[in-house]
């Protein structure tokens, strides 16, 4: 078949990967670990949060991470806020992006930003107006859209709902989030649908952890249903420190390989990709969850003829 276009990943390592980890790693190693991203062809960083430092310790260098970061036309850097006080600092950091959160679950949305749903979807329709006039570009990730640690099955009803609520301002992107990692590929293919039919023109972007082992396979089911834009966090890691046993985010160099042995252009140099992932091995002490740190790429067929099978969507 014919090459199947363009997918892009966001690499949220350097916040999502670092957030959940018990050490707090130095300001100029999350720099390194930004700027390797970037080399091997990341061109939207999720690189800090704005947060409460007394719930996120691993966050709390936000303002000299984004100091310490050069300015660059071609690279987004996000800035994950909560409320419009994270919003100012991000602002005043220099982030050109900056990404709300809005859990679906109300539990759940209380445990982590200490709101209700509807306290969240306030602050974000406060929120992205003023990015706007800022010229910071603003996108929402509705939260456990697959599942909630504490409430368990999230009807999708109430995640399309929420949808519709945070796209009254016309957000630059949605994203689903299936935070501690329980949907299947079915999940995603109806979901994406749904959510798509009710907020018809706004691009959506996936957040895939792989809690049961279903992350790829949930990954490659939304490029299938259309989503041409992906979370990912090299080496694997990450989970969200305020749900129990939500562990790490899809590898960027496993979605890498994945999409481009299925004819998908990502522009992320996988050999790049895999060097970071070893390097934060070394970096954090121990193994990381991605599959092609440990066992490498695999050479791509010398003749056309005799490449994997191609998909289109």
């Amino acid at each position: 078949m014919a090459e199947s276009g363009r997918v892009d990943i966001v690499e949220v390592g350097p916040r999502d990967g670092l957030q959940s980890e018990p050490g707090v790693l130095p300001t100029a190693v999350k720099v390194e670990f930004i700027e390797r991203a970037i080399a091997a062809g990341a061109r939207r960083v999720e690189v800090t949060s704005f947060v409460n430092p007394k719930r996120v310790p691993q966050m709390a260098d936000a303002e000299a991470v984004l100091a310490a970061l050069p300015r660059r036309p071609d690279v987004w850097y996000v800035g994950l806020v909560l409320n419009r006080r994270g919003f100012e600092r991000a602002a005043a950091a220099g982030c050109n992006e900056i990404g709300m959160a809005v859990v679906a679950s109300d539990t759940f949305n209380r445990r982590n930003q200490g709101v209700s749903t509807d306290e969240s979807i306030a602050a974000w329709l406060d929120i992205a107006p003023a990015a706007q006039q800022a010229g910071i570009r603003p996108q929402v990730t509705i939260s456990a859209a697959f599942g909630c640690p504490f409430e368990g099955e999230v009807p999708m009803a109430r995640v399309v709902e929420i949808a519709r609520r945070v796209a009254e301002i016309a957000p630059f992107e949605i994203a689903l989030a299936d935070t501690i990692g329980v949907g299947v590929p079915a999940q995603v293919t109806e979901l994406v649908g749904r959510v798509r039919e009710a907020v018809p023109g706004i691009p959506l972007r996936c957040h895939f952890h792989n809690t049961r082992n279903t992350g790829l396979a949930n990954a490659f089911a939304a490029v299938l249903a259309g989503v041409r834009t992906l979370d990912a966090s090299l080496g694997g890691i990450g989970g969200c420190p305020f749900a129990p046993a939500a562990t790490g985010n899809i590898p960027t160099e496993d979605l890498v390989y994945l999409l481009e042995r299925s004819g998908y252009d990502t522009g992320i140099s996988l050999e790049r990709a895999i060097e970071t992932g070893r390097w934060l091995q070394e970096q954090l002490g121990r193994p990381v969850p991605g599959m092609l740190v440990k066992a490498g790429d695999f050479p791509r067929p010398a003749d056309p003829t005799n490449r994997p099978p191609q998909v289109s969507a």
